[in-house]
């Protein structure tokens, strides 16, 4: 009987997990526009990834990185995000554009770079650091960014 119950409560918490990573996934924004507009409204930093449906890599970052509860939760909580798929003709300013994919850019509302981008797949951990220095640098230097502060006036 105990054998039972014990082999009951792993099959149910086996199902009630992968149940939670089948529905907690990136909020992905419809397309690079729509991502900007949203980035200056929400006033929170975009992460744009350049990628392709057939990349090796691209398919690794997909599976690893962009499937972890906790970068899932940070993106969702505090970026603004927008994929662009080269293989889907997907809208990409020229200054995103690479000959690799997959290109992790890491933005300003005001389409800025914030750092050079990080090629290729990367760790959830790795991801998670990415993430850290990012929300950093945004909060300390985003308002001196904006067209009222360096017009002298009061930013939001």
């Amino acid at each position: 009987m105990f054998k039972k119950i014990i082999l009951t409560l792993i099959l149910t918490i086996t199902a009630l997990s992968a149940a939670e990573s089948e529905t907690l996934k990136v909020n992905w924004e419809e397309n690079f526009h729509k991502a900007m507009v949203k980035a200056q409204e929400e006033n929170k930093p975009v992460l744009f990834i350049y990628s392709n449906h057939k990349c090796k890599f691209c398919v690794q970052l997909d599976n690893t990185a962009l499937k972890d509860k906790k970068v899932i939760e940070a993106l969702n909580k505090d970026f603004i995000s927008v994929i662009s798929y080269t293989d889907e003709n997907d809208y990409t300013p020229g200054e995103f554009r690479s000959p690799g994919t997959p290109y992790i850019w890491f933005l300003y509302p005001n389409t800025a770079a914030m750092f050079q981008p990080i090629p290729g797949a990367v760790n959830s951990e790795y991801f998670l650091d990415a993430i850290a220095s990012v929300k950093e640098e945004f909060a300390k230097n985003w308002k001196s960014k904006t067209p009222e502060a360096k017009d002298g006036k009061k930013t939001k």
